[in-house]
């Protein structure tokens, strides 16, 4: 595993990556113990991630190209991918997601493979909240989840 830091209007982001594909986010507030562990090298692939979340900061960019390759169980895995179908600027909710990924009465479960998404930003989970869009959890807490949205928003700028 390959890691580099990037700092962002949110604060330290650490993109990792392996095999050629990114297998991690960190937001600012993670625990991440073992970068001791492993190499930090601006490789081109971090290298692109990094661009693109400066454009995406920018309010110019509205998708990724990144290869990803999070690791999570098939469950996690298809929410994941219907994360990515959530359009720019959009939000929906848990029990939307899980109709979308058709278990509609699995909202919990779906909150729970949000909750372990490792590529938090690209793959975009912070587009989903609670019944009636209330505003919920989030892994790197509820100011930076606004602070994303409102970027999509065209708040910020």
């Amino acid at each position: 595993m390959i890691f580099w830091k990037y700092e962002s209007p949110i604060g330290l982001l650490i993109p990792e990556e392996d095999d050629g594909g990114l297998t991690a986010l960190h937001l600012p507030g993670d625990q991440v113990d073992a970068l001791t562990e492993k190499r930090c090298c601006l490789t081109p692939l971090l290298k692109q991630t990094c661009r693109e979340l400066d454009e995406y900061f920018a309010g110019v960019r509205k998708s990724f190209t990144i290869p990803l390759t999070p690791q999570g169980t098939p469950f996690q895995q298809k929410v994941w991918r219907e994360l990515c179908r959530i359009p720019y600027g959009e939000t929906i909710t848990y029990g939307e997601l899980a109709r979308r990924i058709g278990t509609p009465k699995a909202a919990q479960a779906v909150g729970q493979a949000n909750h372990n998404n490792p590529i938090a930003i690209i793959i975009p989970c912070h587009r989903v909240n609670g019944r009636n869009e209330k505003l919920t959890g989030y892994g790197g807490g509820l100011e930076i989840k606004q602070y994303l949205l409102r970027l999509e928003k065209n708040l910020l700028l």
